[in-house]
């Protein structure tokens, strides 16, 4: 009896952290506090958190770095632009690496982002350097630079 119980909480872990949605996959690695902030600034958590599939290009804490303060601040405060920065940074689809292709993939926001896949995966600009975050609601592809739409 007492295996069988170890045996069902054991199971019930690895599904509790393998049903984590792409919001609570992105708090729990704890590199991505900007972006978490930012998508809560911008009233995103709910679709993050909706059945998607989505596939998220997302900057760590370091990529937002990048940005200059000021900068960022603006950015974080205007919440219109800032649904659009966060919008570009998704496909809705699941994408997983060994998917990529190099070409023009369309983003919830309604632009394309461009991927190259010489040398490495590249998203417009931004290295991909961190791929297949499983998520239940899709997957994260960890980039090191904010994504702009034109």
């Amino acid at each position: 009896m007492k295996k069988l119980l170890l045996a069902s909480a054991l199971s019930l872990s690895v599904f509790a952290a393998q049903a984590a949605d792409i919001v609570d996959t992105a708090v729990s690695a704890g590199n991505f506090k900007t972006l978490v902030e930012a998508v809560k600034q911008a009233g995103l958590v709910s679709t993050l958190k909706g059945t998607g599939p989505f596939t998220v290009f997302a900057p760590t804490d370091e990529a937002f770095a990048k940005i200059p303060k000021d900068q960022l601040d603006a950015l974080l405060k205007d919440k219109a632009k800032l649904t659009q920065v966060l919008t570009y940074h998704v496909v809705p689809s699941k994408v997983m690496a060994s998917d990529v292709k190099a070409g023009k993939v369309p983003t919830v926001q309604g632009k394309s982002l461009t991927v190259a896949t010489q040398g490495g995966v590249t998203v417009d600009q931004a290295k991909v350097v961190k791929t297949d975050i499983a998520a239940s609601n899709g997957v994260i592809h960890v980039i090191d630079s904010v994504l702009m739409p034109n």
